[in-house]
């Protein structure tokens, strides 16, 4: 009887130790810090919200802001976006121009507009040109017979925005001319990254089959610029993308990546919304889901 109490006062302090053991290890191990500086980009809202974008990415303490050149063109009729800017405390970083690569005779159309839309994101005091390539036929493309345009126009507009002083970074995007892992990584191998740096969307990999964390290590010298954009395929609301965390992209791995680099952008969180079926849950929530998750992992957000 005596041997069997002891025995059990044994084993039920040898328990108590273990639990003790393991809460030590978690409290000794805390989640690791992150330096990084991580913005939000406006296309969560409609492009007619952009007001509310800017108030609600500012309100989550996010360090910048990203919309579109087109959006910019249209904000100009009642002012510019500086004044909201300013009133919310926080700075355009960038804008994402959709430019039409693979059509030759609209060349000289195509970098005039480009300075237009660069004299815009300057008067913001932003300093990132996205480039947008233009939708395509995916089904009937044919990535060869395009692919000198596109170079060219490239090099031709990289060297235009770089002379008007901002960086020019590459965003492949799913339904454009420049699409899938072949295609990037040609047109990265062939271009002049003199001027042309890349701006990676890891959720637009991802969607598309690739590994997000392998390019983005591939070209981590030209990363510039990135949109960090989670995708699970499952949200037709938000085109099968989702809030940091809840998808397939290795968010701690490539952040891991970003990492002490000194960037002339920023890491801006993107979630799509399908605005001809939009996401019922309100916009800064799913906004407010990515920020929250991005603290989890050590990221730290303005007070």
């Amino acid at each position: 009887m005596n041997f069997a109490l002891s025995r059990r006062k044994f084993l039920s302090q040898a328990a108590l130790a273990s639990v003790a053991l393991a809460s030590k290890s978690v409290l000794s191990d805390p989640v690791k810090k992150r330096n990084l500086h991580i913005g939000y980009t406006g296309i969560t809202w409609r492009n007619t919200e952009v007001d509310q974008a800017i108030q609600s990415v500012a309100s989550l303490g996010f360090y910048g802001f990203e919309t579109f050149g087109d959006v910019l063109a249209k904000a100009e009729d009642r002012g510019g976006l500086e004044a909201v800017l300013e009133q919310n405390h926080i700075p355009l970083i960038s804008a994402y121009c959709s430019i039409n690569l693979t059509d030759s005779s609209r060349k000289k159309e195509e970098l005039a507009k480009a300075v237009t839309w660069c004299g815009l994101i300057k008067k913001s005091k932003g300093r990132i040109f996205v480039v947008g390539p233009n939708q395509v036929p995916r089904q009937s493309y044919d990535f060869s017979s395009n692919k000198a345009n596109i170079i060219s126009t490239l090099n031709d507009l990289a060297k235009t925005v770089t002379d008007q002083g901002l960086t020019p970074v590459l965003h492949q995007h799913t339904g454009t001319c420049i699409e899938s892992r072949d295609e990037t990584y040609a047109v990265m191998n062939a271009v002049d990254t003199k001027y042309l740096k890349f701006g990676p969307d890891v959720g637009q990999l991802t969607k598309g089959g690739q590994d997000a964390l392998k390019v983005v290590k591939d070209f981590l010298p030209l990363v510039q610029h990135m949109h960090l954009k989670d995708f699970n395929g499952k949200d037709d609301h938000l085109l099968g993308y989702c809030p940091l965390g809840q998808g397939k992209v290795d968010v701690p791995g490539i952040l891991d990546l970003m990492e002490g680099r000194k960037i002339s952008g920023m890491v801006m969180v993107e979630l799509d919304n399908d605005f001809k079926d939009p996401s019922p849950v309100p916009s800064a929530t799913l906004a407010k889901e990515s920020r929250d998750y991005l603290r989890s992992i050590g990221v730290r957000f303005r007070s």
